[in-house]
């Protein structure tokens, strides 16, 4: 017998279907539909089994409840409306619509001429009519409850003790023998997982997008996949295909799991544009729902505003689709416990009509919400739009990618001139572009590499990129590396070369973790992980992308992990507040001197010698630091980017004297040593000397 379903009275909030114990209540926003369709679907998804007028609207919110339902029933929304695409109305009710507020979606789009709300094969493209049904192509919302018994308790990690990494769920787990459903969420937190990250010392594991993505046709075309997650479909949903079993409670556990070891969960989420491109795009939820709500339009609406590169950008003006924006945060901190959240392409979500505004309405909401203020936000701080490089404009609490950091450290070591004073901008914290408004020098995330771009390794092994496997002539990803082959392109079994590589690696990842700011490392870079060239992985879900756990360099994470345990060890290399080579009221001495090989001060001329290739740095607890900060007498590094060169170090206070405890070239040797006055820095090299009791 056929089951009749009937809507009844709702709440026009929360927006979405929330299962109250009985039943469904539905509500969705549309501003400029005149009537919305429920459409609820078999367990399969394959069988429409029932469309019901939604029976009311409050506002721009349609609603009803549906008794009976329960967790796991599917569905999908059907918009009646005007269709003027010249306008910017695009209503289709043959298409079905994803739910933007779904908490899970099931099955993935599969590309077929339906899901256009036009007909590609008509003259007037996008100003036609398509009249076929697309259900049988769209993934299917899902009626969650998202109960969960959470025994964590979240590490909340101070930002100036953090240490991020970046990692891709499917990437950092699909190759790797001991863990269990390597390619999930559960993956992420297995034993063999929690024991590496762990042991190798991060306090935080920032994985790329997560959120319910699509595959662009064209990849799917040539037989690709959107591998990153740049594309996202639903908001609130966990990637279905990083689910083992359908449960957002996979999700869950793999936080719960996290925590439990001590390491906070940041996402990587993208909010500035949907899966749904252009005009000549599909219509899978947003487009279809009230295009000229969602959407930043142009030429009077028929076209998008594409300051994504993607085809369209969110319109984060308009206040229900902030509050969508809003609504999915606080839901991934409050009911999936996440910890932050890292923003793609953050300039556009503050761009108004006249241009980047740190005052917009993304801002002012989330940096007042009670919840949303007390996690970790890192901007991506640039986008393709008009006045779109916005490194140091973002407002605190926010912390921002520093692009400036990873080319400038990148070309010191490769050997370029006029870098030293570069070079002192960037391990101080980059002040020129943070030090404003109150923030502190944690501000600056410091990165060598990301998932965009070449890994440590590559950097050091190719001048070139190769992407040729994209499928694209090699014309995608950065031609402007700051990367250095040290003489031969790719990998090579000539001993001298890797020996420089070898070297060249551990300077630059002693560089990061000596620096002020915040670090971050790519998952992969602390076990000489390569991507052969490709410096643009974004559609290679194979083993060009994938972590080689069978090549580890064993050699090079226990390095990592000493210097990571260095930096937890040593609070002057974390400090909240900038070094300013002002003098401190506890003793009268300035917080940072920068010093010749002689020892004796740098003076304006050296700061102006092209050729300079040797930083020397005395480093102390900043002046104006609370007498309740942790304190340390005195680091001294030495960055050495030229020939064997004599150093002389400072004069020790009374009581005290210079210990050795880095030295690059000497990976292996039993460290710390006593110093003497006059030390030999080798070759491309990092020296760190901490001032102790002479005991």
């Amino acid at each position: 017998m056929t089951k009749t379903y009937v809507m009844t009275a709702a709440r026009a909030t929360p927006i979405g279907a929330t299962f109250d114990g009985q039943g469904v209540n539905f509500a969705v926003f549309s501003r400029n539909s005149t009537r919305m369709q429920l459409c609820l679907f078999s367990d399969d998804g394959s069988e429409e089994i029932a469309r019901l007028d939604m029976p009311e609207r409050e506002g721009d919110v349609w609603h009803g409840y549906v008794a009976g339902l329960q967790p796991g029933q599917l569905y999908g929304y059907r918009a009646h409306g005007p269709y003027r695409p010249q306008e910017g109305l695009r209503f289709n009710p043959n298409k079905l619509l994803v739910d933007p507020y779904a908490k899970r979606l099931q099955g993935q789009v599969r590309w077929d001429p339906s899901l256009m709300g036009y007909d590609i094969k008509s003259k007037k493209k996008d100003l036609s009519f398509d009249a076929r049904d697309s259900a049988p192509f769209v993934p299917k919302s899902s009626v969650e409850d998202p109960t969960f018994s959470w025994g964590d308790v979240r590490p909340n990690t101070p930002i100036a003790e953090t240490v991020i990494y970046e990692a891709h769920v499917k990437g950092l787990t699909r190759r790797h023998p001991d863990v269990t459903l390597p390619g999930t969420f559960l993956g992420v937190s297995s034993d063999a997982m929690l024991e590496h990250l762990t042991k190798l010392g991060i306090t935080t594991i920032e994985l790329l997008p997560s959120q319910a993505f699509v595959d662009d046709a064209f990849l799917v075309e040539d037989q690709l996949v959107n591998y990153w997650g740049y594309q996202t479909l639903g908001f609130f949903a966990p990637e279905p295909r990083y689910l083992s079993a359908n449960r957002i409670r996979e999700f869950q556990i793999m936080v719960s799991r996290l925590h439990g070891a001590g390491i906070e969960v940041i996402l990587d989420v993208v909010y500035n544009h949907t899966c749904e491109g252009s005009e000549l795009g599909p219509t899978l939820s947003f487009r279809g729902l009230d295009n000229t709500s969602y959407y930043r339009l142009a030429d009077g609406g028929r076209t998008y505003i594409n300051d994504t590169g993607t085809g369209n950008t969110l319109n984060m003006d308009d206040p229900m689709v902030l509050r969508m924006v809003m609504d999915s945060l606080r839901y991934w901190v409050e009911v999936m416990h996440v910890d932050g959240f890292r923003f793609d392409l953050c300039s556009t979500l503050g761009r108004r009509a006249d241009g980047f505004d740190q005052t917009s309405g993304f801002f002012t909401a989330i940096r007042q919400d009670p919840v949303l203020s007390n996690v970790k936000l890192i901007a991506e701080p640039w986008d393709i739009g008009p006045g779109g490089y916005q490194l140091g404009a973002f407002p605190p609490p926010f912390l921002e990618w520093n692009d400036k950091y990873r080319d400038g450290v990148r070309r010191f070591w490769r050997g370029d001139s006029d870098m030293v004073r570069r070079l002192a901008d960037r391990i101080t914290g980059s002040a020129r572009q943070f030090d404003h408004s109150g923030r502190p020098a944690t501000s600056s995330v410091n990165l060598l590499t990301a998932h965009d771009g070449f890994t440590l390794m590559d950097v050091v092994s190719y001048n070139e990129k190769h992407n040729l496997a994209n499928r694209e002539g090699n014309r995608d990803g950065h031609n402007a590396n700051e990367s250095d082959n040290m003489g031969t392109e790719g990998p090579t079994d000539d001993p001298v070369i890797n020996a420089a590589r070898a070297q060249r690696r551990r300077n630059l990842m002693a560089t990061l973790l000596l620096s002020q700011g915040t670090p971050m490392i790519l998952a992969g870079d602390e076990m000489g992980n390569s991507q052969g060239g490709n410096n643009n992985a974004y559609n290679q879900d194979n083993e060009i992308a994938w972590i080689d756990w069978s090549a580890v360099d064993t050699e090079f994470l226990e390095f990592t992990r000493k210097l990571i345990a260095f930096r937890k060890a040593h609070p002057i290399l974390r400090q909240k507040l900038f070094l300013h080579s002002r003098e401190r009221l506890v003793d009268g001495v300035e917080d940072l001197f920068w010093r010749r090989p002689d020892g004796t001060e740098m003076e304006d001329a050296d700061w102006h010698d092209a050729g300079l290739s040797i930083l020397c740095a005395e480093l102390r607890t900043a002046s104006g630091s609370p007498r309740y900060a942790a304190r340390e007498d005195a680091i001294f590094a030495v960055f050495n980017a030229g020939a064997e060169n004599n150093v002389t170090l400072p004069m020790p206070t009374d009581g005290k004297r210079w210990s050795l405890w880095l030295d690059t070239s000497r990976p292996q040797a039993e460290l710390p040593l006593g110093a003497d006055s006059v030390m030999t820095c080798p070759a491309e090299a990092v020296l760190v000397f901490v001032l102790e009791p002479s005991e």
